[in-house]
């Protein structure tokens, strides 16, 4: 069986509003669970495909704190 996993995720919120979108984040983040790190990951790589070289800096600036904050 082929199960393009990036292919699902993205059919998947294909249709989704703002609001969707970000309700779908939020589940995943809250919910803790493993299962949803890939479709954060599909969409993180959709936000990183469309940010300009500043809206990128600005990520990993917030990321670096983050992974900083976490330990």
């Amino acid at each position: 069986m082929d199960l393009n996993l990036r292919k699902a995720i993205l059919e998947n919120v294909s249709e989704n509003n703002t609001e969707q979108l970000e309700a779908t984040i939020l589940d995943a983040i809250e919910s803790g669970e493993e299962k949803m790190l890939p479709g954060l990951g599909v969409l993180f790589e959709l936000i990183w495909q469309q940010s300009d070289k500043a809206d990128k800096e600005e990520m990993l600036s917030a990321l670096e704190k983050g992974v900083q904050q976490a330990q």
